[in-house]
């Protein structure tokens, strides 16, 4: 869930995607964080404050432990933001665990890679908070009518419209994850191109 405790706010999708085989977990980093660009997400610190697209690294919480084989475990969090409008904001939460994450080389056109052997699973929420700036809630005038307001005005707007936006790009995420790691896609969701040659290489795949 989002940094900050939200008052106001619904679960517009969620998904988890889970792969074990053979795949470069840094390009996988970098490819990630170029689609959530193009998307226009922005990075949220430890406090719950934007960072914008200038910071390089996105993870609010990043642990990692290493046994003496070299073999790592890791666990990342990014918290990402976007505001559409004055009264909703987006907010996609992405927890990463990489377990077992070795180092090992593949030969892909006759030439030796360097890439990772592990398990990696991504679990995603998409969430819209409305009223985040508590304009209604807060305010003595106009909060005995929000519930009114927020039935009667914004009832079909944040339901249909906003809700299925915020889905739409959940599952276009899925598709591209999946895309990249060769995992069969049954959405018909927007194809989204790769812009890097997918960076994975499974091990029942022969060269």
């Amino acid at each position: 869930m989002p940094i900050t405790k939200l008052e106001n706010f619904m679960i517009a999708a969620y998904f988890r995607i889970k792969f074990k085989d053979i795949f470069d977990l840094k390009e996988f980093y970098s490819v990630l964080h170029d689609w959530l660009m193009e998307y226009e997400w922005e990075s949220v610190d430890s406090n719950g404050n934007l960072e914008g697209f200038a910071s390089e690294y996105w993870e609010t919480m990043y642990l990692e432990s290493e046994d003496a084989s070299g073999v790592k475990d890791q666990w990342w969090w990014w918290r990402l933001q976007k505001v559409p409008s004055k009264y909703y904001k987006y907010h996609l939460d992405i927890d990463i665990r990489n377990i077992a994450i070795a180092t090992t080389e593949v030969v892909r056109e006759g030439k030796k890679l360097k890439v990772n052997k592990g398990e990696i699973e991504l679990k995603v929420w998409a969430i819209i908070e409305y009223d985040y700036k508590g304009e209604w809630s807060k305010n003595p005038i106009l909060k005995p009518f929000r519930e009114i307001f927020h039935r009667r005005i914004f009832f079909k707007d944040l339901y249909t419209a906003r809700k299925l936006e915020l889905y739409r790009e959940a599952y276009i995420l899925n598709s591209f994850i999946k895309r990249w790691f060769k995992i069969n896609r049954f959405l018909p969701f927007e194809e989204v191109p790769l812009f890097h040659p997918s960076g994975t290489y499974p091990a029942w795949k022969p060269e």
